[in-house]
């Protein structure tokens, strides 16, 4: 354990000590998953005692749901430059949306947390601001694959990025089996074939979704 830190003082450092935590919190949910995620590991970390916890954020789930909200933006730069000012296909705009999501995978985990259990743990006014910021980049994505997709417009945009976050929300956990599943697949392989491939089944999924969406010419 690092040695314990002295108590921030100023703004800068309070600030600072916050981007620690969240940090080290991120690394530790990239290494084991949301779930697995203790504010006790988390403060270790960053070498303080678990009630200085309280002056950043006031719980776990706080802490957890700054994460997901620092992850909407991420997923809307990537989308977006992904996409390249192009006109794309259906299928093309399925692969696009499946592919950002691919790249980010504690976004994936932490989005099946959010609606089970951070946002209902939280003081409205951080679930406000966790909704504000995530309307926000929902609506500039939608926006995005409006303007890029051959027949696709804002209802239909709006269809594909709420199915990509259901089925990457859920498809993630699956792609991610505990000790006990990973042995049972080793003794059942047809069960991982469909369990582990998360790309695969997220692209295959939001095809049919994008296919389903657009207008034909």
């Amino acid at each position: 354990m690092p040695p314990t830190r002295r108590r921030a003082r100023s703004d800068q450092d309070k600030e600072v000590r916050k981007t620690a935590l969240l940090t080290a919190a991120r690394e530790l949910a990239a290494d084991r998953g949301v779930r697995e995620v203790t504010l006790t590991e988390v403060t270790n970390r960053v070498g303080l005692h678990p009630s200085a916890l309280r002056r950043y954020f006031e719980s776990r789930e706080e802490l957890l749901l700054e994460l997901a909200e620092q992850g909407w933006p991420e997923w809307r730069e990537r989308l977006i430059g992904d996409l390249g000012g192009r006109r794309l296909t259906a299928l093309e705009i399925a692969d696009v949306v499946a592919g950002s999501l691919d790249a980010l995978p504690l976004f994936c985990d932490l989005q099946t947390h959010v609606g089970l259990s951070l946002e209902g743990a939280v003081r409205l006014e951080r679930a406000r601001r966790y909704k504000t910021a995530a309307s926000e980049s929902f609506d500039a994505m939608t926006a995005a694959l409006a303007d890029a997709g051959e027949g696709l417009d804002a209802e239909g945009a709006r269809t594909i990025l709420t199915a990509a976050m259901s089925c990457a929300a859920y498809l993630f956990q699956l792609s991610r089996p505990s000790p006990t599943l990973r042995r049972l697949y080793d003794e059942v392989p047809r069960w991982a074939h469909s369990a582990l491939r998360f790309r695969e089944q997220l692209t295959t999924l939001l095809r049919a979704v994008a296919v389903g969406v657009t207008r034909q010419p």
